[in-house]
């Protein structure tokens, strides 16, 4: 068996060996309670991660997400008392039309998919920056309590923000196996130019997929916002980083056309168990952002398809 062949256990490899040593530092890792803690603390990044999958299953990047959560996690606070429980629908619909904007921008208007999120990212910041003064907002507990708590409660003793995230990943996964719309993006990932020539509507379906990942997005902004009792225009910072590794590291290369939220999943759940050893070793926060880059710039190594690019700038 050669590498290539090898390369799509990787992650699951890479998981069960990161498990492994986490429960060795800490013997009670794998106990129920401590998992599912672990899997409740990570569902808002899985939620975004799903998002940026579909970008860069289609050869594109997301670098508006986190603003997207940030700005969402203000909107969700002080549309709360005028919504009420419609406040979640208004706010991930406000995420899906940023997401929109950044799949026109580049798919209409030619601009590389990393600067037009990055520049609707700066808006969605600014948007929270301006709504929020800067400053933290809070919830009215009642009405948290009446709108939200099936966001943060719990179900059978299983978090509920664990059920809304695996509810999330079995739409998405059946959108991308099941539908002509997943077939779509795994046919653009994999050769746009010949998509085109093939008659599809490669733009339509792009912004498609900026859009879900804007909703997303917003989505895991909300779940940040119900589990906090608030927001501020920074309360998802750090979170883009994992994100993206996530996708990387679980095998969906930038190149596109490979990989899928299954993978999302399994990257997901190797950045959850780092997260967790470095608690167990007491490593403060900045170590963690540290480490999260060397494992982009490994995850890109490893997973680019060096044979869609002729030259690397």
């Amino acid at each position: 068996m050669n590498i290539e062949k090898l390369r799509s256990h990787f992650p699951w490899f890479t998981l069960i060996v990161l498990g492994g040593l986490v429960s060795v530092i800490n013997t009670g890792f794998l106990r129920p309670e401590s998992l599912l803690q672990m899997a409740s603390d990570v569902s808002a990044l899985f939620v975004m991660a799903l998002g940026i999958t579909l970008v860069i299953y289609i050869g594109g990047i997301d670098l508006s997400s986190q603003s997207v959560a940030n700005m969402t996690t203000v909107l969700v606070t002080v549309a709360l008392p005028v919504y009420g429980i419609w406040t979640a629908c208004v706010v991930i619909l406000v995420g899906g039309f940023i997401g929109a904007a950044s799949g026109v921008a580049s798919t209409k208007l030619k601009v590389p998919s990393f600067i037009a999120t990055l520049a609707l990212g700066g808006v969605a910041l600014s948007i929270g920056a301006y709504i929020s003064k800067q400053q933290s907002v809070s919830m009215d507990s009642e009405m948290r309590q009446q709108n939200f708590s099936w966001i943060y409660g719990a179900t059978a003793r299983v978090p509920n923000e664990i059920l809304i995230a695996f509810a999330l990943f079995l739409l998405l996964l059946f959108l991308e196996r099941r539908t002509t719309f997943g077939r779509t993006l795994k046919a653009i990932g994999a050769g746009e130019l010949a998509a085109v020539a093939s008659g599809l509507r490669v733009s339509r379906y792009k912004t498609a997929a900026y859009a879900i990942s804007g909703m997303l997005a917003a989505a895991a902004g909300v779940i940040f916002a119900a589990r906090l009792a608030g927001g501020g225009p920074n309360v998802a910072e750090g979170f883009l980083l994992p994100a993206i590794v996530a996708v990387l590291i679980g095998g969906t290369p930038l190149t596109g056309g490979v990989g899928g939220v299954l993978n999302t999943m399994i990257g997901t759940m190797i950045v959850a168990v780092i997260r967790t050893g470095m608690v167990y070793l007491d490593l403060p926060a900045q170590s963690q952002q540290f480490f999260f880059g060397l494992m982009l710039i490994i995850a890109i190594a490893l997973t680019m398809d060096r044979s869609k690019l002729s030259t690397v700038k």
